[in-house]
């Protein structure tokens, strides 16, 4: 009986290269401190600022396109991260219902004056980069 043939082995899989979070690494002092995620904006993720808090994990959230939006909190972040009024968001809109989006990431006060200063964050999401007033000054008194 005359043997098979020698089949060519197949060639090896190559990994499946997984699409990375865009990062900005943190330096401070010479030092690299941690990286902070960016929106991947092929998937279409964008930034917002959370404007008010409705309950059971949905919040309204301004996106940097200027539109409003219901925020849905996803369930891995309901548990670890808690969200209030003014934070910086990653957010992704959904595409088969305009005024809903899901929350992917929460930026802490200082992770976003450091976008700000950094000059990473649109326009009309800059809204950490104002230095505070000094102490002693007062605003200007108005008469009625």
């Amino acid at each position: 009986m005359p043997e098979p043939p020698e089949r060519p082995d197949p060639p090896p899989a190559e990994p499946e290269a997984e699409e990375s979070r865009p990062t900005v690494e943190v330096v401070e002092g010479g030092e690299e401190v941690g990286r902070l995620p960016l929106p991947r904006r092929n998937r279409g993720e964008v930034f917002g600022i959370a404007s008010q808090l409705l309950g059971a994990a949905r919040i309204r959230v301004m996106c940097e396109d200027n539109v409003s939006r219901m925020g849905r909190i996803t369930g891995k972040m309901k548990k670890k991260m808690w969200i209030r009024e003014g934070d910086l968001l990653i957010l992704r809109p959904w595409g088969f219902q305009e005024g809903k989006t899901d929350i992917l990431f929460r930026y802490s006060r200082t992770q976003s004056q450091y976008l700000a200063r950094r000059n990473l964050l649109p326009p009309s999401m800059n809204l950490f980069s104002t230095p505070d007033a000094p102490a002693g000054e007062n605003p200007p008194a108005t008469t009625t």
